[in-house]
């Protein structure tokens, strides 16, 4: 399964990542130029970043650029960036309906993980990754590989990314993708409604006692569960939950089945994606007589959220609401998904 993929490549990553992806711009931000448009192009450029160990300088904004993984995909689409996108690849679920027409004009590449070869016949100068499997070295499309056919890269910054506050990550992510295709403003206007949509979420939940919360991503054998490090957890958080697993230190792991039964959490949140639906994947927690005195299998207290909802992406502060709604009922319906 590539989320195990992306597991072990992160982690891999990370001694030679972590310094280098906190790092933001070494130039001041700027806008688009009132002026003539030769000015407009010109503006915040060049812009030197530091991406997950690699650094780049761009004179001007990619034009050609080649998405794998959804929620990479969704921030260029937000971000009104649409007509750069030459090929994208890797949904996990369905793209939000507000991207569903942006979305339908460009080519797909491959169902998951296109060969490099298929990149390059996209004739790209950018390609964004979201998870580190985007880039594995294995199947030819490391990042060394790329920038050897003079093609710039980013991958998403939850790949390399520890010990920080993983919705400031988002925030530079947005920023930094925003800088690197001279729209720095779409980019700060979107920060701005994500902190007001998680500042009303937080008020909502004011006062209430958190629930504690098991992951279920997958796994039969061990559980595939969101650890301590990434959105996932975080994004807990702010729903007013406790992740039963923070104390694994990444993203996403194995857990096992028996360590599930003696942390006993009261709502099991299930990710939604791939070819094992939400009903079997309930079906399979339900059945397990070794799960049967764990209290949210015992009442049946299930969330649900679509895997592109859980990383770093877009979606999160309205995910956060929505399942703030599902751990506590009480305080309100979520808000519509934007």
């Amino acid at each position: 399964m590539f989320r195990r993929t992306l597991a072990l490549t992160a982690a891999a990553l990370l001694p030679l990542a972590l310094t280098a992806c906190s790092s933001g711009a070494t130039d001041p931000s700027g806008g688009p130029a009132t002026g003539d448009k030769a000015a407009a192009k010109s503006e915040g450029f060049p812009y030197t970043v530091k991406n997950c160990g690699v650094t780049t300088t761009y004179k001007a904004p990619p034009k050609r650029v080649v998405t794998m993984n959804q929620h990479v995909t969704e921030i260029m689409l937000e971000l009104g960036l649409t007509g750069s996108l030459v090929g994208t690849a890797y949904l996990d679920d369905q793209v939000l309906p507000k991207y569903a027409k942006e979305y339908a004009s460009v080519p797909v590449l491959a169902e998951e993980y296109p060969s490099y070869e298929q990149v390059l016949a996209a004739n790209p100068d950018f390609v964004y990754g979201g998870y580190g499997s985007a880039f594995a070295a294995g199947d030819g499309r490391s990042r060394e590989a790329f920038a050897q056919a003079g093609i710039d890269t980013r991958l998403n910054a939850e790949s390399c990314t520890e010990g920080d506050r993983p919705m400031d990550t988002l925030y530079q992510e947005i920023r930094q993708v925003g800088r690197t295709f001279g729209v720095p403003e779409r980019a700060e206007a979107w920060i701005e409604r994500a902190e007001a949509d998680n500042a009303a979420t937080a008020k909502k939940l004011a006062g209430v006692e958190p629930v504690s919360v098991f992951v279920y991503d997958s796994g039969d054998k061990t559980a595939f569960t969101a650890g301590g490090e990434g959105i996932g957890n975080e994004l807990i958080e702010r729903a007013g939950g406790a992740n039963v697993f923070a104390d694994l230190d990444k993203p996403f792991g194995d857990a096992s089945w028996e360590n599930v039964v003696a942390r006993r959490p009261d709502v099991i949140v299930i990710y939604d994606y791939g070819a094992t639906t939400v009903e079997q994947k309930k079906k399979r927690l339900l059945t397990d007589p070794a799960l049967a005195d764990v209290p949210a299998v015992k009442n049946k207290r299930f969330a649900v959220l679509p895997l592109s909802d859980a990383v770093l992406g877009v979606r999160v502060p309205a995910a956060v609401d929505k399942l703030a709604a599902q751990l506590h009922p009480a305080t309100g319906e979520a808000a519509p998904t934007p």
